[in-house]
């Protein structure tokens, strides 16, 4: 018998609560500067938080080999301290001019996080069907290094606590043998905001479909998000099998 996903089951679930933000400022903040397009997404009710920054290769934190060079928030507290209000959000940025800045998830907002390509394949399926496509940001460049992040509506939190799980930058849901590559982004957990700076020579994080756009249920994107993410994992592991034959 098939195995069904918790996941998807949850997902499929009637939605309470909240459904996150609709606003329409009638023109891409991911065209804006740094400071216009984090106070765009302020604005669009994503709560963010000051993070860490690259230096050089590494981080601005002071923990040694620090796992996710300016990837993190500053504060450990960070969940605390997510805000909408601009005057808070313009505060940090005079007090710390080079900061990154992430948003806190499963408040108004979850993500659906996917590999770049993956993420490319399923944006063109859902444009292509005329599934309205909620705001995008690519982080990192590379078809093994990038991804794709997918704003949508938040699931809010389930009656049963068993039915949800934290998704940090570096671990993934336990399904993940059954949406690989998928990361989903929800209560207590985070994502860096444009316009971040990645350590090295790497493209800044940067909107792809700005976040004034109205916020999907993540039912309508998690089909086509997952069938993208199951070629691409086919694909990469033909391209490791090719690379390393056995009787290597």
């Amino acid at each position: 018998m098939e195995r069904k996903s918790r996941f998807s089951q949850w997902l499929r679930r009637p939605r309470s609560g909240s459904d996150g933000v609709d606003t329409d400022t009638g023109s891409s903040a991911a065209q804006g500067g740094r400071e216009d397009l984090l106070l765009a997404a302020a604005d669009a009710g994503f709560p963010l938080a000051p993070a860490a920054h690259p230096s050089g290769y590494g981080c601005s934190c002071e923990r040694i080999g620090c796992p996710t060079p300016g990837r993190h928030p500053v504060s450990f507290g960070w969940q605390t301290v997510a805000t909408t209000d601009r005057e808070k959000v313009t505060q940090w940025l005079r007090k710390h001019p080079q900061a990154n800045f992430v948003t806190a998830t499963g408040i108004a907002h979850d993500v659906l996080d996917v590999p770049l390509e993956a993420g490319r394949s399923a944006l063109a399926r859902l444009e292509a069907e005329g599934v309205e496509v909620g705001p995008v940001v690519l982080s990192g460049a590379g078809p093994r290094e990038g991804r794709m992040l997918f704003f949508t509506a938040t699931r809010g939190t389930p009656d049963d606590e068993d039915e949800w799980w934290p998704c940090e930058l570096d671990c993934h849901p336990e399904t993940m043998d059954e949406h690989p590559g998928l990361r989903w982004h929800c209560r207590g957990s985070y994502v860096l905001l444009p316009p971040s700076r990645l350590p090295g020579d790497q493209p800044a994080v940067r909107w792809l479909r700005g976040p004034e756009r109205p916020l999907p249920d993540p039912l309508t994107l998690l089909e086509a998000l997952t069938d993208a993410c199951a070629v691409y994992a086919r694909e990469d592991n033909e391209h490791e099998s090719a690379a390393w034959p056995i009787g290597r």
